[in-house]
């Protein structure tokens, strides 16, 4: 498969972002206020105060796509991936987190921090697969009610 995993870049990159988390949040849980926060103005709410949004594309198209947001110092935030429906399954969720992980490196981070959802298995057992670590709730500053999993990167040891 031919995919490109670049930065956000366009306004219609941003709505790919949008449309592409929509799908997913819309279809398992309720818009919250910090999802349309984000979604409204990635540019402004992630990439302006240093974070960054990924976008996967695939023959000239937006399929996949995170969000890295800056939480402290070397701190950071995996936020927003979701990957389009029909090419759930065949490596765009493991590119992309790949990328996200490398370019987190390159702006610093020393950890990565996420909340999910037990409703999301396949998404949870993909953050472990690359190295992500279960915590207590209590660890992690998560706005999400339909958060009930928490897990950790630790960026700071040789990969």
């Amino acid at each position: 498969m031919d995919l490109t995993i670049r930065p956000l870049a366009t306004a219609d990159d941003a709505t790919a972002f949008r449309t592409l988390n929509e799908e997913w949040i819309t279809r398992h849980f309720t818009l919250e206020d910090e999802d349309r926060r984000q979604l409204d103005d990635p540019f402004g709410v992630i990439v302006e105060p240093g974070g960054e949004v990924l976008v996967a594309e695939l023959d000239g198209r937006v399929v996949g796509c995170v969000a890295l947001r800056p939480a402290a110092d070397g701190v950071y935030e995996l936020s927003k991936m979701a990957v389009d429906p029909a090419l759930r399954g065949r490596g765009v969720g493991r590119r992309v987190i790949t990328a996200a992980v490398e370019r987190a490196r390159s702006l610093g981070a020393t950890s990565l921090f996420l909340g999910s959802s037990t409703r999301l298995a396949p998404a949870v057992h993909l953050y472990e697969s690359v190295g992500f670590t279960h915590v207590p709730r209590n660890e992690i500053d998560m706005p999400y009610e339909r958060a009930d999993v928490f897990m950790v990167l630790r960026l700071d040891r040789a990969a």
